[in-house]
């Protein structure tokens, strides 16, 4: 496991980061993150940790997906993932196109919930992307009842594309483009 790899200052949430997942001294926290009743959509409700540490070591080992464990002031607080959506998720399942790149993203279950705070770990995890010029388009799949995601989704600028049939959950497709999300954030697009 390596440092930070981005770190963002946010009016409401204060400092965010993101520091690559430690499969084996993650997945006890992770493991409550993905298992709580908030994370249904997660499809991991009913993961022992042994499972979540293995589900980690295998994005570990994939060149093609990485997870980050998001801190807010220097506390774990979010997971996020970044992946090819052209060889994981959606290979095959939707006309992928250079410089796309897929996320997920979940908050952690808190005592005290912060307004905005969802929002802004998706705009941290949007800037970390977009912070990469290869990127041109963020690729979303969330399941088409997670009606609070698609809210926040549009909020920052994704364009839904459409449902897409996935083995494990009929998804709504969606892409955010680095203008779209830079007028979202109520910035001139560069």
């Amino acid at each position: 496991m390596t440092g930070i790899v981005f770190t963002r200052t946010d009016p409401r949430a204060g400092e965010l980061s993101l520091r690559p997942v430690d499969p084996a001294a993650d997945a006890g926290m992770l493991h409550a993150w993905v298992t709580h009743p908030k994370a249904g959509f997660w499809m991991m409700r009913d993961a022992d940790v042994a499972r979540v540490a293995e589900v980690y070591r295998a994005i570990d080992a994939d060149p093609h997906h990485d997870a980050f464990v998001g801190l807010a002031d220097g506390r774990p607080a979010f997971l996020a993932e970044r992946y090819d959506p052209a060889r994981v998720e959606l290979a095959g399942l939707y006309d992928a196109r250079e410089g796309d790149v897929g996320m997920h993203f979940l908050c952690a279950p808190a005592e005290a919930p912060v307004h905005g705070f969802s929002r802004a770990v998706i705009t941290t995890v949007l800037e970390m992307l977009f912070a990469d010029p290869a990127v041109r388009r963020v690729v979303v799949e969330p399941d088409v009842r997670n009606t609070a995601v698609h809210a926040l989704n549009a909020a920052v600028g994704f364009e839904v594309a459409g449902p897409l049939a996935k083995p494990e959950k009929t998804a709504l497709l969606s892409f955010c483009t680095r203008e779209r999300f830079r007028a979202a954030a109520g910035e001139v697009a560069g």
